[in-house]
């Protein structure tokens, strides 16, 4: 907020950025009603969720991303000798406020569940369940993301590793996952178990199908995968080899 100017049209921007990727999807799903089943207002929901998900993780732990640079510019190399955990040391670093991605994927969702709240499909309890999956789909993504920066300590360069862990897998999952082959959506759901975080609770919350039980496995997977990365963040940190710099 230092550069308000820069804050508000650099927020604005990415909001209309947003959106523009959404109303491409809108203009063929108002052409022809419905894709595989699925309405416009129910792609928007899961367009929505998974965009508030990634908002979330990017907003408190956006270093994890750009774990790179620390590994490049030897910068870990300090942080090692901090006497706090190197996670905990780098997560609160360039905190930044998504306001674009947070309007947009709000707005995004409150037009959605309203058209599904007038067609009889979601309830109150519904606005409470998004609210939880937005928060488990934010742990998975960190999880997916933290995982990605691991393998950093190894390779040093994981910038095209994570386009397709992170940027490729979360774009797919804005969709349902009936859209793709078999191999894929599975590979959505086991590998990078991106469709946990809007497609599998969604079932649920928004299309009354398979149970309640949906989210437990949901919050389930969340924890799981919180701690298998951090495990393997863990040991990568032990194979970690100084820039010398």
């Amino acid at each position: 907020m230092q550069y308000r100017f820069n804050f508000i049209l650099g927020s604005v921007l990415a909001a209309l950025i947003q959106i523009s990727e959404f109303l491409m999807v809108a203009i063929v799903l108002y052409k022809f009603g419905a894709i595989q089943g699925w309405s416009l207002y129910e792609i928007g929901y899961l367009f929505s969720v998974i965009t508030l998900s990634k908002t979330l993780y990017r907003t408190f732990a956006d270093e994890v991303h750009h774990l790179e640079k620390y590994l490049v510019d030897g910068e870990l190399d300090q942080i090692l000798t901090r006497p706090v955990p190197v996670l905990l040391a780098i997560m609160p670093r360039n905190f930044r406020i998504m306001l674009g991605e947070l309007l947009q994927g709000g707005f995004i969702l409150c037009w959605s569940m309203n058209g599904l709240w007038r067609s009889g499909q979601i309830d109150w309890a519904s606005i409470v369940f998004t609210l939880f999956i937005i928060v488990t789909g934010a742990v998975i993504l960190f999880s997916i993301g933290l995982a990605t920066a691991t393998i950093g300590f190894w390779t040093t360069r994981i910038e095209e590793l994570q386009t397709f862990t992170e940027d490729a897998a979360r774009t797919a999952g804005q969709y349902p996952l009936t859209l793709y082959p078999k191999w894929m959506s599975s590979m959505l759901l086991i590998v990078i178990p991106v469709g946990f975080v809007n497609y599998v609770p969604a079932l649920y919350i928004i299309r009354g199908e398979l149970g309640a039980w949906v989210l437990v496995v949901v919050a389930a997977v969340a924890t799981i995968c919180l701690g298998a990365s951090m495990r393997f963040w863990r040991f990568g940190i032990t194979k970690y080899q100084s820039t010398g710099s």
